[in-house]
């Protein structure tokens, strides 16, 4: 019998996990989820949180209002389960997240150049997450790579695939990139003695 990607117990478990994040995160897969499947897909995720014991209804969310930060991995479960999506279509969400926003696109591209970018990153991330850090740890504009550190943030490993592509949309943002890739190359999930997510971009 194939393992459950998410239930009672493991969405209460995900629920005690330190912190909060902002709205904005579930609104963005709302609306996404809209795009590309319709009403009804999105009223069958909020049935499957509901199943498991934390209901979420989208629209009432608020773009900057705190939320558990565990709430954000049983919502990307719940997608995941519910519409069948496997983790690239999760990635593929996230990285829609950055496009979709105008104010981020006008923020990063036109307001803030690259170094500038990289230097106000821990910055930004405590503006999305009451817990963890951020920071980039190389930049390489002649071989075109980028390698970026979130510490103290375990949050499951399907935010580590939401992190790839939410990082892949931002390179594609501020670099201007035709093409950007992004992978995770250290995992706490993956390895025990690992106490970082570490992400390595590259970009054509």
């Amino acid at each position: 019998m194939e393992k459950e990607i998410i239930t009672k117990e493991i969405a209460e478990k995900l629920i005690q996990i330190k912190g909060e994040g902002r709205g904005v995160h579930f609104k963005n897969d709302a609306d996404y989820i809209l795009k590309e499947e319709g009403k009804e897909a999105l009223k069958k995720v909020e049935e499957e949180t509901e199943r498991l014991g934390f209901p979420i209804k989208y629209k009432e969310i608020k773009n900057t209002g705190f939320y558990p930060a565990g709430l954000r991995a049983v919502s990307l479960l719940a997608i995941q389960k519910a519409l069948g999506w496997d983790d690239e279509k999760i990635r593929g969400m996230c990285k829609a997240a950055v496009g979709a926003s105008l104010i981020v696109r006008v923020f990063m591209k036109f307001l803030y150049p690259v170094l500038k970018a990289i230097n106000i990153a821990p910055r930004m991330w405590r503006e999305y997450w009451t817990e963890g850090s951020f920071k980039v740890v190389d930049y390489n504009e002649k071989e075109k790579r980028i390698v970026s550190r979130a510490e103290g943030f375990d949050l499951h490993p399907i935010y580590c695939y939401c992190l790839e592509g939410f990082f892949e949309g931002m390179a594609t943002i501020i670099l201007g990139a035709k093409k950007a890739k992004s992978q995770e190359t250290k995992c706490s999930f993956k390895d025990k003695d690992e106490k970082t997510h570490e992400y390595l971009v590259k970009w054509q």
